[in-house]
């Protein structure tokens, strides 16, 4: 058992939360040092929320109709009456502001399914099918006001079949996602992981380049 006080999650979603879902079962699991204080959603279709609330877990859906500051507003509020220390951005589809973010700065997280700084934006998967890549993969990284371009944490590597659809790619790096978001909330839970002057620290020294976990299988 930890002898550190459970890091309170806030998650952020717009969707099915699977992320979310990997996450919450994760800590209440006792398998992170983290307790789950608040699942936001930003749509109100948002099937993410049903399922946080089946888990036990607080959840609020914020007006859809609020954009810009006044939607940040709500979010920062609603992170701050949580008393969320960390925010996990889990399938989160809105684009936040760098006033926002900076005042989150090390406090928050993303997973994007690429080898950053590969592919950053959306249909990364259909990228990497037209490329002819050959290893795919995603990224937890802490989130900063330039776009899926704050420093990465731990990235996971998978092979690109020669039969793979932009579905079946999408579905394997995702299962890779629930492994390593928790992996990382679970690294700062225990102290392993912090924000230092702007940066990550792993084990107490500055993390130059990503963690990486292969889930390819081995050559016979």
């Amino acid at each position: 058992m930890s002898a550190r006080a459970p890091l309170k999650l806030g998650i952020l979603i717009s969707g099915r939360g699977s992320n979310m879902t990997a996450i919450v079962r994760a800590a209440l699991a006792g398998e992170i040092n983290a307790q789950p204080a608040i699942v936001i959603a930003d749509r109100a279709t948002a099937a993410g929320i049903a399922s946080a609330r089946q888990l036990g877990v607080p959840t609020s859906v914020l007006a859809a109709e609020a954009h810009g500051a006044p939607f940040e507003e709500q979010l920062a509020a609603t992170l701050d009456a949580a008393q969320a220390e960390l925010i996990a951005l889990a399938g989160f589809m809105r684009i936040l502001s760098a006033q926002l973010v900076g005042r989150y700065l090390g406090r928050m997280l993303n997973v994007h399914p690429s080898l950053l700084p590969a592919y950053r934006g959306l249909h990364t998967h259909r990228r990497v099918l037209a490329a002819g890549d050959t290893v795919h993969g995603a990224s937890v990284h802490f989130v900063t006001s330039h776009l899926d371009a704050g420093p990465t944490v731990l990235q996971s590597k998978v092979a690109v079949l020669a039969d793979d659809t932009e579905a079946s790619l999408a579905a394997r790096v995702l299962a890779t996602e629930h492994v390593i978001y928790p992996r990382v909330i679970g690294w700062l839970g225990s102290g392993r992981l912090a924000w230092r002057a702007a940066a990550p620290w792993l084990d107490g020294r500055p993390l130059a380049v990503p963690v990486v976990e292969d889930f390819r299988a081995p050559v016979a």
